[in-house]
């Protein structure tokens, strides 16, 4: 939201009400009449396991729009749950168009862990007047699965910002984080350290590479619950030296690791779009990746990735090794992911919020 609200021309920007923690709010680049409103002191997460949690955070932002007497013409939520609850609520109290933004697991996952879910979550997309996705996947499944009327759903996929400076001496840079300057070849995966993101795949990936090259290093940044599992795994499979888990490191730090790299590699279970694949594209990086969700929508041809099949290891590491002997050419990646930059995807939304305002 931040990204979109620093493109989309200033009459759409009057109220952005980001409900973040104020350390994790990039306010830099920020036209003068975009406001933030920071409410309460979480960080607003899809959370599916509270379903009161709806009914209470509609409270809070309502009591908030009335107090600091809040004026809007269109409420944009992303996640249908809880945040798109919230906006269909307050769409209704205050006769507001609303849309949604459906990512990933609030469209694959959450509506399919039983019925009070599901109509939740049909009821919320029902209810709004248009629905952005990021995938024609995920289309599939609300048309398909979720009953709505697909003529009301627009597949904007996400973007990655451009603000980012190429660095081209790779030796340089991988001196600057203390990586392997000669003779080493680097993937690299960004990630929450969660089941669905398949690490696990990954260690076992590398440990039938590790087997037939001695020259790859696979840095995984990210830090999650699955943390101490996949140390486990690592130290099993005798993977310390080949296999690094970095833990957190900030967003804008991760370009430069992706510039240091040779491979991205993300072998999730299941994906929305991930913004992460538009971010190695971006910096003209190779991508390995399975073929879930919106992914083989974005890796449409072999010169820009290559896919395998979801928790199948051995096929995992059959494309890495495939891809680690291909000549790539980084500036036809770079070029191809342009069509992704926050610019471009940002008029794609305002187009929506033209039409919606206009009654199409």
């Amino acid at each position: 939201m931040s990204e979109l609200a620093r493109i989309i021309p200033s009459s759409y920007s009057k109220w952005v009400d980001n409900f973040r923690k104020k350390n994790l709010i990039d306010k830099e680049g920020l036209k003068e009449n975009v406001k933030i409103h920071i409410i309460s002191t979480f960080y607003l997460i899809p959370d599916g396991k509270n379903k009161k949690l709806g009914e209470k955070l509609f409270k809070l932002f309502d009591r908030y729009i009335q107090k600091n007497k809040i004026e809007f013409d269109l409420i944009h939520a992303h996640f249908i749950w809880p945040q798109g609850y919230v906006a269909a609520k307050l769409g209704k109290k205050y006769n507001r168009q609303v849309i949604i933004t459906a990512h990933g697991h609030d469209v694959y996952d959450l509506p399919f862990r039983n019925y009070e879910w599901l109509n939740i979550v049909h009821q919320t997309l029902k209810s709004v007047s248009k629905i952005i996705t990021v995938s024609n996947s995920n289309l599939r499944i609300i048309k398909n699965k979720l009953g709505i009327d697909p003529m009301k759903v627009e597949v904007i996929p996400n973007g990655f910002s451009k603000n980012y400076i190429q660095i081209e001496n790779k030796i340089f840079l991988r001196r600057k984080l203390n990586l392997p300057t000669e003779g080493k070849k680097i993937l690299l995966n960004v990630a929450a350290l969660v089941p669905i993101k398949g690490h696990k795949y990954l260690i076992e990936a590398m440990n039938i590479i590790s087997k037939k090259r001695d020259d790859v290093i696979c840095i995984i940044i990210g830090d999650g619950p699955m943390r101490s599992c996949l140390q486990k795994k690592i130290k099993e499979n005798s993977l310390e030296e080949k296999v690094i888990l970095l833990g957190f490191k900030p967003h804008d730090e991760i370009p430069l690791w992706m510039d240091s790299a040779d491979l991205f590699v993300l072998p999730s279970l299941n994906e929305g779009n991930p913004t992460v694949m538009f971010e190695a594209l971006g910096v003209g990086l190779p991508f390995v990746g399975t073929a879930v969700g919106g992914v083989p929508e974005i890796i449409t041809s072999k010169d820009y990735g290559l896919l395998c099949k979801p928790a199948d290891s051995e096929d995992l590491a059959e494309k890495i090794l495939i891809a680690l002997e291909k000549e790539w050419d980084r500036e036809k990646i770079r070029k191809y992911a342009e069509r992704f930059t926050w610019e471009n995807i940002a008029m794609q939304v305002v187009r929506v919020y033209e039409g919606v305002l206009k009654g199409r």
